[in-house]
């Protein structure tokens, strides 16, 4: 019962927002030209900020657990890869194939899963969570790029070239976020330690007004953003996409969290190739366990796929999610995992 509780605690939320925005949508408080605008805003300016904070709130980079590191890479982008296959063979339409690929590799990390990793695991948890962020975000990113590039067809009917395909990684807001967070963390790092060991200089404590700000906005950025997308939300259309839905929905939370973790604990257990102990599974499951990304709709909507799809999506990972993050929480603890 905890488990189910725990579960509902770090989910509903998210569902709340998501209809508080429909709601106002549907009484008119707010018309659709104000989320258009909104899903600019969150795309473009909050959302860059709250990962620049999630990297620079980074201690340390020196004690690297390498070998989780290097398992969640390899995974997420096997699962990319195993995707793509599965867009190919069932999605005819070329505008939703990179939406619902996206929904099968990247996770609601930034936005849930650094919460949902220090409620499983304590401080050590949410420290393997936050090291995992600097490097699953950036590939989350670059890969939703590509995914939602690759299918799409340009003006002339062409598929948009390799070249393109870069200009939009190295502009993406959300990557230049994240690289902006690396940049900092690295010279407050070069930057001698003072007698105590703390770093000389830091944005917290030389310029406290500058990192208020950047703060706020970042903290905006999650509930700004459930709400946006709840506005534009329709219900009306899941009957025309029940297909697409299901596919990206049981792909997103029961196929890849069952996939990775299951693996995860045969290597740990059964041979020596890896050895994660209790610490290392809260922020797995928060990785790879957790809805599709809420930036995934707004990304979509942006770079001209199916933004209708990808709302949807979001909607009912986080809602399925419920039972399925139990469902793991309960399998992982019963063998002493978490």
């Amino acid at each position: 019962m905890d488990t189910l509780i725990f579960a509902l605690n770090a989910i509903l939320p998210i569902i709340l927002l998501i209809f508080f925005g429909y709601f106002l949508k549907r009484k008119n408080f707010l018309d659709e030209a104000w989320f258009k605008k909104g899903n600019k805003l969150i795309f473009r300016v909050c959302l860059p900020f709250l990962l620049f904070t999630n990297v620079y709130n980074i201690e340390s980079f020196t004690a690297i657990n390498w070998s989780v590191v290097i398992y969640s890479e390899i995974a997420i982008f096997t699962v990319f890869f195993l995707g793509m296959l599965l867009v190919k063979l069932t999605i005819p339409d070329d505008r939703q194939k990179g939406v619902v690929l996206q929904c099968t590799f990247r996770s609601n990390f930034a936005i849930i899963g650094l919460t949902l990793a220090e409620s499983l695991g304590g401080p050590e948890g949410v420290g393997i969570a936050a090291i995992l962020s600097a490097f699953s975000i950036p590939t989350f990113n670059i890969l939703a790029v590509i995914a939602l590039t690759m299918f799409n067809k340009g003006e002339n009917g062409q598929r948009i070239d390799f070249k393109n395909v870069l200009k939009k990684i190295a502009t993406n807001p959300l990557i230049i976020g994240v690289v902006c967070g690396l940049a900092a963390l690295g010279i407050r790092a070069l930057l001698p330690a003072g007698a105590d060991g703390t770093p000389v200089f830091s944005l917290s404590g030389n310029l406290p007004f500058l990192y208020t700000a950047i703060s706020n906005v970042a903290k905006i950025s999650s509930p700004l953003a459930l709400i946006i997308l709840g506005g534009l939300f329709d219900f009306s259309a899941v009957k025309g996409m029940l297909k697409q839905i299901l596919i990206g929905t049981l792909s997103r939370v029961v196929a890849v969290p069952g996939l990775v973790l299951g693996i995860a604990v045969l290597l740990s257990k059964y041979t020596t190739i890896l050895n994660f102990d209790a610490t290392v599974y809260p922020a797995l499951i928060a990785l790879f366990g957790s809805p599709v990304a809420v930036a995934s709709a707004i990304m979509a909507q942006e770079m001209d796929n199916d933004g209708t799809l990808a709302g949807q999506l979001v909607v009912w990972t986080s809602i399925l999610s419920i039972f399925t993050l139990f469902f793991f929480i309960l399998i992982l603890r019963g063998l002493g995992l978490l």
